[in-house]
């Protein structure tokens, strides 16, 4: 039988998604599936299905998730103040 580590499985790429942890192979990131679970209510089949995703993918998105959390909200938290700022510099017409 074949051990697969888990963190193997979601890559960083600092070029790509911008650097978010994501599934390997795909342009899915973990924040999206974690988004998609916690705070649109889906569950682990409809995420698969709708999203063409394996069982498996989601349950280690929301592993890494669970394993990495504390680091990933804080970013999400560093990004929204950022857009924050971003948006009360920038005038808009409308």
């Amino acid at each position: 039988m074949t051990t697969i580590s888990l963190d193997s499985l979601i890559i960083t790429t600092p070029a790509i998604m911008g650097g978010e942890p994501r599934l390997r192979g795909r342009r899915i990131r973990v924040k999206d599936i974690v988004m998609w679970y916690e705070y649109r209510g889906m569950s682990v089949d409809e995420i698969s299905s709708q999203f063409g995703i394996g069982l498996a993918d989601v349950y280690v998105a929301l592993a890494y998730y669970h394993a990495h959390g504390e680091a990933m909200r804080a970013r999400w938290a560093e990004q929204k103040q950022l857009i924050t700022r971003l948006k009360s510099q920038t005038k808009t017409k409308l």
